[in-house]
Protein backbone atom coordinates (compact mmCIF):
# COMPACT_ATOMS: atom_id res chain seq x y z
CA UNK A 1 0.00 0.00 0.00
CA UNK A 2 1.48 3.79 -0.89
CA UNK A 3 1.73 5.61 1.97
CA UNK A 4 1.05 9.42 1.77
CA UNK A 5 2.22 12.15 4.36
CA UNK A 6 -0.15 15.31 3.51
CA UNK A 7 0.12 16.66 7.34
CA UNK A 8 3.26 18.84 7.54
CA UNK A 9 1.64 21.71 9.13
CA UNK A 10 1.99 19.46 11.95
CA UNK A 11 5.80 18.26 11.74
CA UNK A 12 7.95 17.53 9.76
CA UNK A 13 11.03 14.59 8.88
CA UNK A 14 14.45 15.84 9.71
CA UNK A 15 16.23 16.84 6.22
CA UNK A 16 19.15 15.44 6.14
CA UNK A 17 21.69 18.21 5.74
CA UNK A 18 19.89 18.84 8.99
CA UNK A 19 20.89 15.16 10.67
CA UNK A 20 24.30 16.14 9.32
CA UNK A 21 24.90 19.05 11.59
CA UNK A 22 22.92 17.28 14.58
CA UNK A 23 25.10 14.38 14.69
CA UNK A 24 28.25 15.38 16.10
CA UNK A 25 26.87 16.63 19.18
CA UNK A 26 25.69 13.34 20.26
CA UNK A 27 28.85 11.49 20.80
CA UNK A 28 31.99 13.80 19.84
CA UNK A 29 30.80 16.82 20.83
CA UNK A 30 28.89 16.67 24.00
CA UNK A 31 30.43 18.93 26.39
CA UNK A 32 27.46 21.00 28.89
CA UNK A 33 27.47 24.33 27.60
CA UNK A 34 27.31 25.88 31.14
CA UNK A 35 30.94 24.30 31.46
CA UNK A 36 33.99 26.06 31.50
CA UNK A 37 36.17 23.57 30.41
CA UNK A 38 37.06 22.95 26.95
CA UNK A 39 34.55 20.38 26.20
CA UNK A 40 31.83 23.13 27.32
CA UNK A 41 33.55 25.53 25.29
CA UNK A 42 32.61 23.61 22.27
CA UNK A 43 29.60 22.90 22.67
CA UNK A 44 28.65 26.49 24.02
CA UNK A 45 30.08 27.44 20.13
CA UNK A 46 27.84 25.35 18.51
CA UNK A 47 24.58 27.16 20.55
CA UNK A 48 26.23 30.46 19.54
CA UNK A 49 26.34 29.41 15.96
CA UNK A 50 23.25 28.41 15.73
CA UNK A 51 21.85 31.67 17.88
CA UNK A 52 23.87 33.65 15.00
CA UNK A 53 22.16 31.96 12.30
CA UNK A 54 18.40 32.35 13.75
CA UNK A 55 19.00 35.98 14.45
CA UNK A 56 20.16 36.41 10.80
CA UNK A 57 16.94 34.45 9.39
CA UNK A 58 14.53 36.94 10.92
CA UNK A 59 16.73 39.96 10.80
CA UNK A 60 17.20 40.76 15.22
CA UNK A 61 19.70 43.15 15.69
CA UNK A 62 22.09 41.07 17.61
CA UNK A 63 22.14 37.15 18.51
CA UNK A 64 21.44 37.98 21.85
CA UNK A 65 17.81 38.66 21.63
CA UNK A 66 17.67 34.87 20.52
CA UNK A 67 16.84 32.25 23.46
CA UNK A 68 15.63 28.90 22.96
CA UNK A 69 12.98 27.09 24.17
CA UNK A 70 11.75 23.19 23.97
CA UNK A 71 9.27 24.58 21.43
CA UNK A 72 6.43 26.90 19.59
CA UNK A 73 4.09 26.46 22.56
CA UNK A 74 7.10 26.91 25.51
CA UNK A 75 7.99 30.72 23.27
CA UNK A 76 4.43 31.80 23.55
CA UNK A 77 3.70 30.75 27.27
CA UNK A 78 7.16 32.55 27.84
CA UNK A 79 6.18 35.47 25.96
CA UNK A 80 2.55 35.86 26.86
CA UNK A 81 3.14 35.09 30.88
CA UNK A 82 6.87 36.60 30.99
CA UNK A 83 5.81 40.29 29.72
CA UNK A 84 2.35 40.31 31.59
CA UNK A 85 3.94 39.45 34.73
CA UNK A 86 7.17 42.42 33.86
CA UNK A 87 4.62 44.62 32.90
CA UNK A 88 1.86 44.31 35.56
CA UNK A 89 2.55 47.64 36.96
CA UNK A 90 1.90 49.38 34.28
CA UNK A 91 -1.71 47.14 33.42
CA UNK A 92 -3.33 43.92 33.23
CA UNK A 93 -5.40 44.03 29.82
CA UNK A 94 -3.55 42.08 27.00
CA UNK A 95 -5.69 41.55 23.54
CA UNK A 96 -5.22 38.88 21.26
CA UNK A 97 -7.58 36.63 18.56
CA UNK A 98 -9.99 33.95 18.28
CA UNK A 99 -8.24 32.02 16.38
CA UNK A 100 -4.88 31.72 18.16
CA UNK A 101 -3.03 28.38 18.71
CA UNK A 102 -4.15 26.84 21.82
CA UNK A 103 -0.61 27.71 23.51
CA UNK A 104 -1.68 31.40 23.20
CA UNK A 105 -5.17 30.70 24.38
CA UNK A 106 -4.71 28.53 27.26
CA UNK A 107 -1.58 31.19 28.52
CA UNK A 108 -4.26 34.09 28.58
CA UNK A 109 -6.95 32.18 30.47
CA UNK A 110 -4.20 31.44 32.87
CA UNK A 111 -3.47 34.82 33.29
CA UNK A 112 -7.23 35.82 33.61
CA UNK A 113 -7.22 33.79 37.24
CA UNK A 114 -4.54 36.16 38.50
CA UNK A 115 -6.88 39.13 37.46
CA UNK A 116 -5.80 40.03 33.83
CA UNK A 117 -8.36 40.76 31.28
CA UNK A 118 -8.07 39.41 28.00
CA UNK A 119 -9.91 40.47 24.83
CA UNK A 120 -10.19 38.43 21.60
CA UNK A 121 -10.33 40.27 18.70
CA UNK A 122 -12.62 38.56 16.28
CA UNK A 123 -11.58 37.73 12.58
CA UNK A 124 -13.75 37.84 9.03
CA UNK A 125 -14.86 34.66 7.05
CA UNK A 126 -11.67 34.49 5.57
CA UNK A 127 -9.38 34.51 8.78
CA UNK A 128 -8.13 37.78 8.49
CA UNK A 129 -8.19 39.69 12.57
CA UNK A 130 -10.12 42.62 12.68
CA UNK A 131 -7.61 45.95 12.83
CA UNK A 132 -10.38 48.18 13.50
CA UNK A 133 -11.59 46.16 16.54
CA UNK A 134 -8.11 46.24 17.62
CA UNK A 135 -8.16 49.99 17.29
CA UNK A 136 -11.16 50.13 19.36
CA UNK A 137 -9.93 47.40 22.27
CA UNK A 138 -6.35 49.67 22.84
CA UNK A 139 -6.72 50.79 26.17
CA UNK A 140 -4.11 52.93 28.78
CA UNK A 141 -3.95 49.48 30.41
CA UNK A 142 -2.76 47.35 27.58
CA UNK A 143 0.23 46.11 27.90
CA UNK A 144 0.39 43.31 25.18
CA UNK A 145 -1.03 42.51 21.66
CA UNK A 146 -0.47 38.84 20.64
CA UNK A 147 -1.56 37.86 16.80
CA UNK A 148 -0.07 35.42 15.08
CA UNK A 149 1.82 35.44 11.61
CA UNK A 150 0.09 32.62 9.75
CA UNK A 151 -2.86 30.50 11.33
CA UNK A 152 -1.87 27.06 11.55
CA UNK A 153 -5.32 25.52 10.66
CA UNK A 154 -6.33 27.30 7.55
CA UNK A 155 -3.00 29.16 6.43
CA UNK A 156 -4.44 32.80 6.58
CA UNK A 157 -1.50 35.67 6.73
CA UNK A 158 -2.38 38.56 9.37
CA UNK A 159 -1.22 42.10 8.71
CA UNK A 160 1.62 41.94 11.12
CA UNK A 161 2.91 45.29 10.49
CA UNK A 162 -0.11 47.24 10.74
CA UNK A 163 -1.10 45.41 14.10
CA UNK A 164 2.24 46.30 15.44
CA UNK A 165 2.95 49.82 14.20
CA UNK A 166 -0.67 50.59 15.91
CA UNK A 167 0.51 48.57 18.91
CA UNK A 168 3.42 50.82 19.42
CA UNK A 169 1.68 54.19 18.19
CA UNK A 170 -0.61 53.33 21.81
CA UNK A 171 2.79 52.48 23.57
CA UNK A 172 1.99 49.02 23.60
CA UNK A 173 4.29 45.69 23.19
CA UNK A 174 3.64 43.21 20.26
CA UNK A 175 4.51 39.28 19.94
CA UNK A 176 3.37 36.96 17.09
CA UNK A 177 3.42 33.15 16.90
CA UNK A 178 5.52 32.49 14.03
CA UNK A 179 6.19 28.78 14.12
CA UNK A 180 3.63 28.63 10.74
CA UNK A 181 5.56 31.65 9.10
CA UNK A 182 8.89 30.56 9.26
CA UNK A 183 10.11 29.30 5.64
CA UNK A 184 6.80 30.18 4.13
CA UNK A 185 7.29 33.74 4.25
CA UNK A 186 10.03 36.58 4.66
CA UNK A 187 10.10 37.49 8.28
CA UNK A 188 11.83 40.90 9.40
CA UNK A 189 11.46 41.62 13.25
CA UNK A 190 13.03 45.60 12.24
CA UNK A 191 10.55 45.69 9.40
CA UNK A 192 7.47 44.82 10.95
CA UNK A 193 8.32 46.09 14.88
CA UNK A 194 7.56 42.67 15.88
CA UNK A 195 8.90 42.99 20.23
CA UNK A 196 8.51 39.45 20.39
CA UNK A 197 8.44 36.24 18.26
CA UNK A 198 7.67 32.50 18.58
CA UNK A 199 9.23 29.44 16.08
CA UNK A 200 9.87 25.89 16.37
CA UNK A 201 12.56 23.75 14.06
CA UNK A 202 10.13 20.60 13.71
CA UNK A 203 8.44 22.48 11.17
CA UNK A 204 10.58 23.34 9.25
CA UNK A 205 12.44 19.82 8.48
CA UNK A 206 14.55 20.41 11.95
CA UNK A 207 13.92 18.16 15.29
CA UNK A 208 11.41 17.92 17.60
CA UNK A 209 11.51 19.49 21.07
CA UNK A 210 13.43 22.55 19.98
CA UNK A 211 12.19 26.30 19.58
CA UNK A 212 12.80 29.69 20.12
CA UNK A 213 11.26 33.15 21.43
CA UNK A 214 13.02 36.20 19.94
CA UNK A 215 12.80 39.13 22.58
CA UNK A 216 13.89 42.72 21.60
CA UNK A 217 16.52 43.97 23.61
CA UNK A 218 15.28 46.14 26.44
CA UNK A 219 11.82 44.10 26.81
CA UNK A 220 11.70 43.13 30.38
CA UNK A 221 10.32 39.25 30.67
CA UNK A 222 9.97 37.00 34.02
CA UNK A 223 11.66 34.09 33.28
CA UNK A 224 8.87 30.91 33.28
CA UNK A 225 11.62 27.99 34.20
CA UNK A 226 13.72 28.78 37.01
CA UNK A 227 16.68 26.43 37.75
CA UNK A 228 20.06 28.15 36.44
CA UNK A 229 21.61 30.57 34.47
CA UNK A 230 20.91 30.07 30.95
CA UNK A 231 19.97 31.76 28.32
CA UNK A 232 21.03 35.11 29.82
CA UNK A 233 18.97 34.09 33.15
CA UNK A 234 15.61 33.92 31.35
CA UNK A 235 14.90 30.35 31.16
CA UNK A 236 16.72 27.41 33.25
CA UNK A 237 17.54 24.34 32.30
CA UNK A 238 20.64 22.37 30.34
CA UNK A 239 20.63 23.35 26.44
CA UNK A 240 20.46 20.62 24.45
CA UNK A 241 22.73 21.10 22.14
CA UNK A 242 22.21 18.40 19.16
CA UNK A 243 18.76 19.74 18.89
CA UNK A 244 19.84 23.26 18.81
CA UNK A 245 22.58 23.04 16.41
CA UNK A 246 19.61 21.09 13.99
CA UNK A 247 17.63 24.43 14.60
CA UNK A 248 20.37 26.56 13.47
CA UNK A 249 20.55 24.77 10.13
CA UNK A 250 17.11 24.18 9.60
CA UNK A 251 16.53 28.32 9.95
CA UNK A 252 19.74 28.53 7.65
CA UNK A 253 18.27 26.43 4.59
CA UNK A 254 14.55 27.29 5.06
CA UNK A 255 15.79 31.06 4.40
CA UNK A 256 18.27 29.96 1.85
CA UNK A 257 15.73 27.20 -0.19
CA UNK A 258 12.33 29.56 0.72
CA UNK A 259 11.74 30.92 -2.68
CA UNK A 260 12.18 27.62 -4.69
CA UNK A 261 10.29 25.52 -1.93
CA UNK A 262 7.53 28.17 -2.55
CA UNK A 263 6.94 27.65 -5.66
CA UNK A 264 6.81 24.19 -5.54
CA UNK A 265 4.81 24.71 -2.98
CA UNK A 266 2.40 27.19 -4.95
CA UNK A 267 1.94 23.94 -7.91
CA UNK A 268 1.26 21.39 -5.60
CA UNK A 269 -1.46 23.29 -3.85
CA UNK A 270 -3.04 24.54 -7.47
CA UNK A 271 -2.79 20.56 -8.79
CA UNK A 272 -3.75 19.39 -5.24
CA UNK A 273 -7.48 21.96 -6.08
CA UNK A 274 -7.64 21.34 -9.10
CA UNK A 275 -7.96 17.96 -8.76
CA UNK A 276 -10.31 17.75 -5.94
CA UNK A 277 -12.62 20.09 -7.51
CA UNK A 278 -12.55 17.69 -10.45
CA UNK A 279 -13.86 14.66 -8.31
CA UNK A 280 -15.62 15.99 -5.18
CA UNK A 281 -18.72 17.77 -4.84
CA UNK A 282 -20.16 20.07 -2.27
CA UNK A 283 -17.12 21.43 -0.76
CA UNK A 284 -15.78 24.61 0.57
CA UNK A 285 -12.05 26.02 0.93
CA UNK A 286 -11.25 27.47 3.65
CA UNK A 287 -9.05 31.07 4.52
CA UNK A 288 -8.12 33.53 2.53
CA UNK A 289 -7.79 32.93 -1.47
CA UNK A 290 -5.07 35.57 -1.37
CA UNK A 291 -3.24 35.98 1.67
CA UNK A 292 -2.23 32.84 2.34
CA UNK A 293 0.59 30.36 2.63
CA UNK A 294 1.12 27.92 -0.06
CA UNK A 295 1.68 24.39 1.84
CA UNK A 296 -1.64 24.69 3.39
CA UNK A 297 -5.26 23.86 2.46
CA UNK A 298 -8.23 23.27 4.83
CA UNK A 299 -11.21 22.07 2.72
CA UNK A 300 -14.88 21.61 4.57
CA UNK A 301 -16.82 18.76 3.05
CA UNK A 302 -20.55 17.97 3.45
CA UNK A 303 -22.39 15.63 4.86
CA UNK A 304 -19.14 13.86 5.71
CA UNK A 305 -17.63 13.82 9.55
CA UNK A 306 -14.25 14.67 9.33
CA UNK A 307 -12.67 12.07 12.19
CA UNK A 308 -14.33 9.20 10.03
CA UNK A 309 -13.15 10.75 6.72
CA UNK A 310 -9.25 10.70 8.76
CA UNK A 311 -9.61 7.10 9.57
CA UNK A 312 -10.85 6.10 6.05
CA UNK A 313 -7.73 7.87 4.56
CA UNK A 314 -5.50 6.44 7.59
CA UNK A 315 -6.52 3.32 5.95
CA UNK A 316 -5.78 3.91 3.00
CA UNK A 317 -1.84 5.51 3.64
CA UNK A 318 -3.07 8.59 3.50
CA UNK A 319 -1.71 11.03 6.37
CA UNK A 320 -4.04 14.41 6.87
CA UNK A 321 -5.26 16.15 10.37
CA UNK A 322 -8.94 17.93 11.32
CA UNK A 323 -7.35 20.41 12.78
CA UNK A 324 -4.04 21.20 14.46
CA UNK A 325 -2.20 18.77 15.81
CA UNK A 326 -2.35 20.00 19.36
CA UNK A 327 -6.02 19.46 19.12
CA UNK A 328 -6.81 16.93 17.34
CA UNK A 329 -7.49 14.46 19.48
CA UNK A 330 -10.88 16.94 20.67
CA UNK A 331 -13.83 16.21 19.12
CA UNK A 332 -15.20 19.06 18.76
CA UNK A 333 -15.55 21.65 15.81
CA UNK A 334 -12.45 23.51 15.43
CA UNK A 335 -12.43 27.31 17.08
CA UNK A 336 -11.14 29.03 14.38
CA UNK A 337 -13.17 28.01 11.53
CA UNK A 338 -16.32 28.83 14.51
CA UNK A 339 -14.72 32.13 14.62
CA UNK A 340 -14.71 32.40 11.25
CA UNK A 341 -18.56 32.16 10.92
CA UNK A 342 -18.11 28.70 9.42
CA UNK A 343 -21.33 26.63 11.26
CA UNK A 344 -20.78 23.52 13.46
CA UNK A 345 -22.32 21.19 11.02
CA UNK A 346 -19.67 22.20 7.69
CA UNK A 347 -16.76 22.67 10.48
CA UNK A 348 -17.35 19.07 11.68
CA UNK A 349 -16.50 17.77 8.17
CA UNK A 350 -13.44 19.77 7.91
CA UNK A 351 -9.52 18.58 6.85
CA UNK A 352 -6.55 20.22 6.58
CA UNK A 353 -4.21 19.24 4.26
CA UNK A 354 -0.28 20.48 4.22
CA UNK A 355 2.59 19.72 1.51
CA UNK A 356 6.02 19.95 1.87
CA UNK A 357 8.91 19.74 -0.47
CA UNK A 358 8.62 16.04 -1.17
CA UNK A 359 5.23 16.24 -1.79
CA UNK A 360 5.34 14.61 -5.69
CA UNK A 361 2.45 15.06 -7.92
CA UNK A 362 1.64 11.10 -7.65
CA UNK A 363 1.74 11.86 -4.15
CA UNK A 364 -1.53 14.02 -4.94
CA UNK A 365 -3.30 11.67 -7.52
CA UNK A 366 -3.58 8.81 -4.96
CA UNK A 367 -4.07 10.95 -1.97
CA UNK A 368 -7.41 12.77 -3.97
CA UNK A 369 -8.95 9.44 -5.48
CA UNK A 370 -8.51 7.66 -1.91
CA UNK A 371 -10.18 11.04 -0.80
CA UNK A 372 -13.13 10.92 -3.38
CA UNK A 373 -13.74 7.35 -3.09
CA UNK A 374 -13.58 7.73 1.44
CA UNK A 375 -15.78 10.87 0.83
CA UNK A 376 -18.82 8.90 -1.32
CA UNK A 377 -18.73 6.09 1.00
CA UNK A 378 -19.41 8.39 3.54
CA UNK A 379 -22.17 10.97 1.95
CA UNK A 380 -23.25 6.96 0.76
CA UNK A 381 -24.41 5.83 4.68
CA UNK A 382 -24.76 10.26 5.91
CA UNK A 383 -28.00 10.83 8.29
CA UNK A 384 -27.78 14.20 7.11
CA UNK A 385 -30.32 15.02 4.16
CA UNK A 386 -30.12 18.04 2.12
CA UNK A 387 -32.33 18.17 -0.78
CA UNK A 388 -30.66 17.51 -4.15
CA UNK A 389 -27.19 16.45 -2.86
CA UNK A 390 -28.06 12.41 -2.31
Amino acid sequence: MKKVYLDFAATTFVSSEVLNEMLPCFNTIYGNTSSLHGFGRDASAIVDRARDRVASAINAKNSNEIYFTSGGCEANTMAIKGIAHSYASKGKHIITSKIEHQSVLEACEALKTEGYEITYLPVDENGIVSVPSLLREIRKDTILVSIMAVNNEVGTIQNLKTIAKLAHEKGVLFHTDAVQALGAIKIDVQDMEIDALSISAHKIYGPKGCGALYLKNGIKIEPLISGGNQERGKRGGTLNTPAIAGFGKAVEIAVRDMFVNQQKLKAIRHYFLEKVKENIDYIKINGDPHQKINGTVSISFEMVEGESLLMLLDLEGVAVSTSSACTSNVLKPSHVLKAMGIEDEIAQGTIRFSFGKSTSKEDIDYAVEKLAGAVKKLRAISPITKAGRR
